[in-house]
């Protein structure tokens, strides 16, 4: 699974030819959580509240680029790296 971004001990993944809806997993601490690309919201699994917000705010931020990802993702191709959160 293609590691997309990294910051504040969050790992941002995505994995190739994934299920729907388009989504990407953050890992922290040892938890991990499927997030929908569209609404930012949990799709299973579970963060700390404070790496959810960053993971929420960073999301907000890289929408598009998520959602670009997700497409390469399905052909498969290597998804592109995203700046990390400032």
């Amino acid at each position: 699974m293609p590691t997309i971004s990294r910051f504040y001990g969050i790992v941002i993944r995505m994995y190739f030819a994934d299920h729907a809806p388009p989504h990407f997993h953050a890992v922290y601490a040892g938890e991990e959580a499927v997030i929908e690309i569209a609404t930012g919201e949990i799709l299973r699994g579970h963060l700390p509240d404070r790496a959810l917000r960053m993971v929420r705010e960073w999301a907000s931020m890289h929408r598009d680029e998520l959602a670009a990802n997700w497409e390469r993702a399905q052909v498969p191709e290597q998804p592109a790296p995203i700046a990390p959160l400032p």
